[in-house]
């Protein structure tokens, strides 16, 4: 049986973020520009906001609200990865696809990190590519330089020939 979906909007520097919740977990968090109605606020709802809220008043590192993902079990292991990214670090996608186990699963690990249903949370952000290409993110190229800024990330600059 399928809980009950509520749906909250967060207006973020970045965007709105779109929250999708059962009542005890969140399912989804990503960049929206869809017209939608939010639910009722409820303790779950206004926890991921203060959370936010810290996040983007640079008073947040990490994050701890109740979170569900359902995924393949190698979304599920690079997911895990990606949360142990430290706060103003970032990682190559061959850095995520090594830190697995798969160092030649790197495209599979951008592929897995562009599913990541709860963005910002899991900070898929904070990989980049190996020479400092931002590449591409699931909110946009400009939402993942803005949270790298946020965050103090250095990028590597990239020393050599293409």
């Amino acid at each position: 049986m399928e809980q009950n979906i509520k749906i909250a909007l967060y207006n973020a520097p970045v965007g709105t973020l779109l929250i999708k919740y059962e009542d005890d977990a969140v399912v989804f968090l990503q960049k929206t520009t869809e017209a939608l109605q939010a639910d009722q606020p409820t303790a779950l709802s206004e926890l991921v906001f203060h959370q936010l809220d810290e996040y983007f008043a640079g008073k947040r590192t990490s994050f701890d609200f109740p979170f569900r993902l359902k995924g393949t079990p190698f979304q599920m292991q690079v997911w895990e990865a990606l949360q142990k990214i430290p706060y103003g670090e970032v990682r190559s996608y061959q850095d995520l696809a090594a830190s697995i186990g798969r160092p030649t699963a790197w495209r599979a690990c951008g592929s897995a990190a562009h599913a990541n249903p709860i963005a910002i949370a899991i900070p898929c952000h904070r990989v980049i590519g190996k020479y400092g290409s931002l590449l591409g993110y699931s909110g946009g190229v400009e939402m993942k330089q803005a949270l790298l800024k946020l965050e103090n990330a250095q990028i590597p600059a990239y020393k050599g020939s293409v």
